[in-house]
Formats: structure tokens, C-alpha cells, sequence
């Protein structure tokens, strides 16, 4: 399934094409076709973010569990 928030991103790159459509000088075609390519890229875009992010969440769990940040589960007591 899509998150929204992909949808929204590839909206969002693929904005200048739907000015241009309001204003005559393209083909719906040509928008629809320039979304469906934004939406993988922006599904891929999201998704390294999503990574890079996991690992902040991550360590902020351990903060709040009182455990140090580089201690994993064969250091803990």
C-alpha cells in the first residue's frame, strides 16, 4: 500500500507539470505520466529517510529505558 505522504512528495515534484497543464502548454498524458515515474522515486526517497530517522528513534528508546546507547542485548544485566 502507498503511504500518503508518498503520494503527497511525488505531487509535489511533479507540480511544475500540472502548472503547465492549467495553462495549456501540455497533455494530460504527459502529467500523468511524469506522476507515475515521481511516485517510485519518492517511495524510494521517503523510505531512506525513514531508515536514517529509525536509528534516532532508536537510540532515543534506549535513553529513555536508561540503558547506554552502544549497549545491546548480550551487555545488558
Amino acid at each position: 500500500m502507498i503511504r500518503p505522504s508518498v503520494l503527497l512528495f511525488a505531487l509535489l515534484m511533479s507540480a511544475p507539470a500540472w502548472y503547465r497543464l492549467i495553462r495549456d502548454e501540455v497533455d494530460i498524458v504527459q502529467v500523468l505520466l511524469r506522476f507515475v515515474i515521481a511516485v517510485p522515486i519518492a517511495a524510494v526517497l521517503l523510505a531512506g529517510l525513514r531508515y536514517v530517522f529509525s536509528g534516532y528513534k532508536d537510540a532515543a528508546e534506549k535513553r529513555a529505558q536508561g540503558r547506554p546507547i552502544g549497549a545491546g542485548p548480550e551487555n545488558t544485566p
